[in-house]
């Protein structure tokens, strides 16, 4: 197959199917010259299965939603109903069902081999799926693919730039497949650079980088345009707390403009802050929905966790703990942690110290926090985060 010079990747147009090449042409009458890097948009660019697709015209708006100062409009414009995907003897989705209100973020969590990524790649159309019907802004995932190309944008679990180029080659490549001007794309690469710290390597070839380093490129380069609907599959593995922290503050950016997104993630502490609604999925079923609080109640609140200084009388504070009647104390004596679910932190964490203090029990550590995924996944499934088999397809 010969290449135009306009051709830039490819990518996956379901399952059980080669890979099947699609286009992206420049604008009609810009020759190759014009091209700042037209050595890198003469040849394909390698793909992966988490490829990056992102809309080819930015997207404005002025809609705000709940959290964080913003407000959740009730218009649909993610509607999944009963979708269904198996791999050969594995069921890796079960009727799924879900919808996503224009303008906010759902948080898709759950462990690995959950079906996060499955549900990602057929609402983004890289899989078909076995059954049931998903729409994006009205377009149907299996029927629309062209016309819903257009308006979604996404970024896979695994980074998809270019060793062979150096950073800076990268995101000015992306900027004019997408029909930026030269000197609009030579200045977004300068500002995305610069946003996720990696200007002084931006023109080091990616080889070099860190793994963090080239998920924050893969990042930067699905920002260079900003579609309606953005999924990001896992978007914070391998960054740093600074990075990651980054990153929200553009996520935040990006919905206070008008971007719906779908973020999947391991983690709750993630889901719980970038988040207007959070869908727990787990062997292929969506097993809980709600807001972060709804689903810290599911379990009975917070996580009441403190470190006695005598381990030897672990025992003792137990006692004391539990005449209080909130909840039931899990220890592990050998550390002299206990750990206890309430409903009422503030005043149960009073209580507590109140209690040890009268049997004289020194305290070496107390804190008040929120349920960790492993604790939100043992109430809600009976079972911890451990890594499940695969149920999505390699």
């Amino acid at each position: 197959m010969s290449r135009s010079p306009g051709f830039s990747r490819c990518m996956p147009a379901g399952a059980g199917t080669s890979c099947r090449k699609s286009l992206v042409r420049l604008k009609p009458g810009i020759p190759i010259s014009d091209v700042q890097h037209d050595k890198l948009i003469k040849e394909s660019v390698k793909h992966s299965e988490g490829s990056r697709m992102t809309a080819p015209q930015p997207q404005t708006g002025s809609r705000t939603g709940r959290r964080r100062g913003r407000r959740a409009e009730s218009e649909a414009i993610i509607s999944v109903q009963g979708i269904r995907k198996t791999f050969g003897d594995v069921t890796a989705l079960k009727n799924i069902d879900l919808t996503v209100s224009k303008g906010t973020v759902l948080g898709l969590l759950g462990p690995n081999g959950a079906g996060k990524t499955t549900l990602v790649r057929i609402l983004t159309t890289l899989l078909n799926p076995d059954g049931g019907q998903a729409t994006i802004a009205g377009h149907d995932v299996v029927r629309d693919r062209t016309a819903l190309r257009r308006i979604v944008g996404l970024a896979g679990q695994y980074a998809a730039v270019d060793e062979n180029l150096t950073g800076r080659e990268n995101l000015r490549m992306v900027g004019r497949l997408y029909h930026l001007e030269r000197k609009q794309a030579r200045r977004r690469a300068d500002e995305l650079l610069d946003r996720f710290g990696l200007l002084k390597a931006a023109d080091r070839l990616v080889k070099t980088y860190s793994g963090g380093m080239r998920r924050r490129l893969d990042l930067a380069a699905s920002l260079v345009v900003s579609p309606e609907v953005l999924f990001l599959d896992e978007p914070t593995t391998g960054l740093d707390p600074r990075s990651r922290t980054d990153l929200w503050d553009v996520i935040n950016e990006l919905v206070a403009e008008g971007t719906t997104l779908l973020l999947t993630t391991q983690y709750l502490e993630e889901a719980d802050y970038l988040a207007d609604k959070i869908a727990v999925i787990d062997h292929g079923k969506i097993i809980a929905q709600g807001t972060a609080d709804e689903l810290k109640r599911q379990i009975g609140g917070d996580v009441l966790e403190l470190h006695v200084g005598d381990r030897a009388r672990t025992d003792a504070a137990i006692e004391a703990i539990a005449d209080l009647n909130v909840g039931e104390p899990h220890a592990d004596a050998t550390s002299g942690c206990i750990t206890l679910t309430v409903t009422n932190g503030a005043q149960v964490l009073t209580q507590t110290i109140r209690a040890l203090d009268a049997i004289d029990m020194p305290i070496a550590d107390i804190a008040l926090r929120r349920p960790s995924l492993d604790e939100v996944f043992l109430a809600l499934t009976g079972h911890e985060t451990a890594e499940q088999p695969a149920e999505e397809e390699e």
